[in-house]
This record gives structure tokens, sequence and C-alpha cells, in this order.
């Protein structure tokens, strides 16, 4: 009898520790509460490979990954996690927020409209040239750092709203914009590399784009000076340039955005302050 019941804990005592193994998650996400807007860090927990809207995600070299969803993402996304053989969907909630409404006027009329071929044509080129900056990525892990404000200021626009410039309604704002006088000091965040050093684009002007590893990219906008050069490194608090009003500004301010390849996420929530 004490031998049936020996055998009977074993058997017991394995059943359950091959099913606590096999419901061992297989990511582990570090990003709490995601909205949408949000950038979202994970870490892989066991050999295999991750995938997001059929992208697969690169692995830092402890297993880290990064990845964004949008301004209209839904309530929930998955992520496919392919390992020993399997295909495994893990599911994350997203939480939905409210977009409010900004008016800015007082704008030239040709910075809301441009009309003219040149104007055309140099948007166009401006456009590409700001698409290839944000497609470079690196191996850097920069992303895993806490974040800092850029600059110091009144916030004045938010990620999300629906703009309206001179009374007509446009394409939602994709940034956080903080205001103070023209030469208060922009600074990185975080640690990257310099992408994009522009001094006068015709909706940005002074314009900024950093890389900081796996897809995420930051980028400064209505700069009165560009402290830095394409390939060069920077560390957190560096400064990078100075606010202004250039470009479709009304006044001074920094327009801060941020990017995982193309989606356009909200900078504010990676900043505790």
């Amino acid at each position: 009898m004490n031998r049936l019941i020996s055998h009977l804990f074993l058997l017991s005592f394995c059943f359950f520790f091959f099913v606590a193994k096999a419901e061992q998650p297989l990511v582990q996400i570090f990003t709490e509460d995601p909205q949408q807007g949000s950038m979202i860090v994970g870490r892989m927990l066991s050999e295999g490979e991750v995938y997001f809207n059929d992208h697969k995600l690169d692995l830092t070299e402890t297993g880290e990954f990064v990845f964004g969803v949008g301004r209209d993402a839904p309530q929930e996304v998955k992520l496919h996690i392919h390992s020993n053989g399997k295909i495994e969907p893990h599911s994350i909630t997203i939480k939905k927020r409210a977009w409010k409404i900004e008016r800015v006027d007082g704008l030239a009329a040709e910075k809301v409209n441009p009309r003219s071929k040149e104007t055309l044509e140099r948007i166009k080129k401006e456009r590409i040239k700001v698409g290839l900056a944000r497609k470079v990525t690196s191996d850097q892990n920069a992303f895993l750092m806490q974040f800092i404000r850029p600059a110091k200021g009144r916030v004045s626009g938010v990620y999300g709203s629906q703009r309206i410039l001179n009374g007509e309604p446009k394409r939602p704002h994709f940034g956080l914009d903080i205001a103070n006088k023209v030469g208060t000091s922009i600074i990185a965040p975080v640690d990257g590399v310099v992408t994009l050093a522009e001094k006068d684009l015709f909706f940005s002007g002074g314009t900024i784009i950093i890389d900081h590893g796996y897809g995420i990219n930051t980028t400064y906008l209505h700069l009165s000076e560009v402290k830095v050069k394409v390939g060069q490194l920077v560390a957190q608090g560096d400064l990078i340039g100075e606010m202004g009003a250039t470009g479709r500004a009304t006044g001074s301010h920094l327009d801060w955005r941020l990017n995982w390849l193309g989606n356009r996420l909200d900078p504010e929530l990676l900043i505790s302050d």
C-alpha cells in the first residue's frame, strides 16, 4: 500500500510539474498598462522568435524586444511566438484614449495648403529624406533606458489631438509640444545616433532625428539651431539643438516625436515627470 501511495504521489508530482512548465509564459511584457500610442517593451523567456503583425521583432542579446501601437490601435493586439515548432498567440490589452481638439490660427496660408510647384517638389524631396532617416535601425538598446524630457517649458500640444489649422481640419498631431523662449536648450532624452540634421525643412524648420535602436527613433522639430551632425553619437543629456519657431509654427516651441519604424507613438508616455 505504501509503495502504491508513493507511486501515485510521484505521478501526481510529475503531472503538476509538466503542467506548470507548459503554462509558463513565453514572453514577459514590461510596459505597464499599454495604451494607444504606447511603445511596448518585452522579453522572450524561451528560445524562438516573436512576431507582431507579421513583422519579426529583433531580440537583444538578453532577449528584449520593442514595438509600438499607434493612435487608433484596437483594444487588443497579439504577438505570435514561434517556439519549439509551435506558434502561440500572446494577447495584450490596449487602453483606449480620448483625443483633444486643438485649434491653431495665424499660420501663413502657404504653410497650411502649399500650392506652388516648387514648394510641392521641395516637400516631396524632404519627406523622402525624413523617411529614409526614420528607416535607419541599429542594434543599440538605448530604448531600454528611462527617457528624460528633452526641454523645459509648458506643454502646449499633445499627441493624438485633432488639429484644426486656420479653421481647417487636418491630420492629428503626432507629437508633444513644449513651449518656451527661442534658444531654450534641447537635449537628448536617451543615448542614440543622429540620422538627420537639417536646418530648414518646409514644415518642420530645424529638424533632428535620432536612432535609439531596434526601430525606435525620436524627432525634434522647429529648432532655431541644430547642434549635431548626421552620424554623431549623443549621450542622454547632451545638447542637440535650441528651441525655435521655424517651419510651420506660430510661436517658439519644440515638437517632440517618437516613432517605431513607420508607427507614430506618444513620447509623453516615456517620461515620468
